[in-house]
């Protein structure tokens, strides 16, 4: 005769042993404050002592949230989106939170009204907002207007109403071009990023004013669209490097476009970096391994998701949405990362 099949542990016999109410037992498992140290503690003991590990649908039910976050993107760079991820999944999976990812393309109709129908659909919590959804003031009024939690990923420009985590795009991009200008570099190309990113234009006024500070006049020849795609820096690069008077530097407004430029570079045959300098931002995980290491601004993405991760959860276990004037913001820093990619300018430039 086979054995009876053990019965599941269920909330209630979690109140049962800690002898408190279930509902206790339910406010200590979403978090939530107003339960005293000394009874979270008899819970949590009982949770040990009974091995019991609640589902997700019963942890819905037994309160009124998801547990799940949303994290929106419409960014042509996968690496960027990745590691914000990794930092989001990580913070939230020590609160006991899902994160879902939700592609928006920002460049359609009603996309306010359909990214407002997607949360409400999967009940999400909150949500993340990595550039563009970032930059777009229709989704942002949108999400005032139902009271969502949410928090921005370098945006624009800062607003003290909305909580998010934010780097200097254009102080980081002046120091970058600083620094070749320190090494002789006068003919400093840049190639831009995606056209709907704030941080993009960040990175190019940061470029602009840093050859302003030493009387060098921006040459439009010399500036290049991209898109923050490989193919992208390929191309630009190619365009910059046949003209009359070609670059003695390019600096690219991510990794993925300079990792294309010294693709490019190569294929021209110029010695990198003696005949031409090259330099990226990000600091993604191949920039150390390309053909010549590539110098770089390390921006710190994955501790970005984890900082943003952290205040939407702050406003959702407070029960405290931005849209109320609650906010915060957390500021990272950028380093610069030398490495074998960039020297000085050849002599004859």
């Amino acid at each position: 005769m086979a054995p009876a099949r053990r019965r599941p542990i269920t909330i209630h016999d979690v109140a049962k042993k800690a002898g408190v109410a279930f509902k206790t037992v339910s406010r200590v498992l979403n978090n939530e404050a107003n339960v005293t140290p000394e009874t979270q503690e008899k819970v949590r003991k009982a949770i040990k002592a009974l091995d019991y590990s609640p589902s997700l649908a019963a942890r819905v039910l037994a309160g009124s949230r998801s547990f799940l976050i949303g994290l929106l993107y419409d960014t042509p760079s996968s690496y960027y989106i990745h590691n914000i991820q990794i930092g989001a999944l990580e913070r939230c999976r020590k609160a006991g939170f899902h994160v879902i990812l939700e592609h928006c393309n920002t460049e359609a109709r009603n996309v306010a009204s359909s990214i407002i129908s997607v949360i409400k659909n999967t009940r999400m919590d909150g949500v993340i907002l990595t550039p563009p959804v970032a930059d777009s003031r229709e989704i942002l009024e949108a999400l005032v207007a139902e009271n969502v939690p949410h928090v921005l990923v370098s945006p624009p420009e800062l607003q003290h109403d909305v909580s998010c985590v934010h780097m200097d795009n254009r102080r980081a991009a002046f120091d970058m071009t600083s620094y070749l200008m320190s090494l002789g570099h006068k003919r400093i190309a840049f190639i831009k990023g995606h056209p709907r990113h704030g941080a993009a234009r960040l990175r190019l006024q940061g470029y602009m004013e840093a050859l302003e500070s030493k009387g060098i006049q921006s040459n439009s020849a010399l500036i290049k669209e991209g898109n923050f795609r490989f193919r992208a820096g390929a191309e630009a690069a190619e365009q910059l490097l046949h003209l009359k008077v070609p670059p003695t530097a390019i600096f690219a407004a991510n990794d993925e476009m300079a990792a294309g430029v010294l693709t490019a570079a190569h294929g021209l045959g110029y010695s990198v970096p003696s005949a031409l300098s090259v330099a990226g931002f990000d600091d993604i995980f191949y920039a150390s391994i390309t053909w010549p290491a590539l110098t770089t601004i390390r921006q710190p993405i994955a501790e970005m998701g984890d900082g943003a991760a952290e205040l939407l959860l702050e406003q959702i276990l407070s029960k405290k949405a931005s849209a109320s004037g609650v906010s915060s913001s957390l500021s990272f820093k950028y380093e610069l990362k030398i490495r074998n990619s960039t020297g000085p300018a050849p002599s004859k430039a």
